[in-house]
């Protein structure tokens, strides 16, 4: 059996910094906890030329987080708690997740990418969750990203509980920004302590799960059963 080719978006940057001109990024462990458990990473840049073709030879779809957030006026807000917005990489994430949405290719969705996969379905996005959560916890740990740093608790029944057989679990943290209004054929699949929804999932695909925390680490067993549990259902 061939390994399978899994899509993972890039972040891009103006130029400064690694180049006078402007660059693509993805942190090291997004692509090597792919290639752990048996898929191929393959990067993909920002163009809407080819989405179909890229589309025809990927067995899954990874999208990633970033230091930047969703345009509000794409979910029908018009006031903004955003910080920094990258429409063409947006545009792009969006086009390729509706193709895997009408396939049964698996998503996995983390952190920024959990949020689009919200928005593409019709839901909204919290812009800054620390002006309207009455109760927070820092969503934006301060402990190093490769360490957990709170809770969850995971839904009965979901896929994500299948998965995993616990109720609850500890992951990393790094989001301003969270879900607010679900999707249509969006689930809930975990909460924080505060009430943050931290996972969602689609009813109707085959394997379609968003994750606010950061899985690429690999520092819980639970972590590292997402990651696994994805590959494996590329492969089908």
């Amino acid at each position: 059996m061939k390994k399978p080719l899994i899509g993972i978006t890039l972040d891009n940057e103006d130029k400064g910094g690694y180049s006078k001109f402007p660059w693509y990024a993805i942190r090291h462990n997004y692509l090597h906890s792919i290639e752990k458990y048996g898929g191929i990473p393959f990067p993909l840049y920002h163009s809407n030329k080819n989405t179909s073709e890229l589309f025809n030879i990927l067995n899954g779809l990874v999208i990633t987080g970033g230091n930047f957030d969703i345009d509000p006026k794409i979910y029908g807000n018009r006031s903004s708690g955003a910080r920094i917005l990258k429409n063409q990489r947006t545009n792009f994430e969006i086009a390729i997740t509706k193709k895997f949405l009408k396939s049964s290719k698996p998503i996995l969705g983390i952190c920024g990418g959990a949020q689009l996969l919200n928005v593409v379905c019709g839901g909204t996005l919290i812009q800054d969750i620390k002006k309207n959560n009455l109760f927070p916890i820092n969503h934006e740990q301060k402990n190093p990203r490769n360490e957990t740093s709170h809770k969850i608790e995971i839904i009965s029944k979901t896929l994500l509980a299948k998965i995993n057989k616990k109720k609850f679990s500890k992951v990393n943290s790094a989001h301003h920004q969270a879900i607010k209004d679900i999707g249509k054929n969006i689930i809930i699949s975990s909460y924080a302590p505060d009430g943050i929804i931290e996972s969602i999932e689609h009813k109707h695909h085959k394997w379609c799960i968003g994750v606010q925390w950061h899985p690429e680490f690999l520092i819980t067993k639970e972590d590292k059963n997402l990651i696994k549990n994805f590959i494996k259902n590329t492969k089908k």
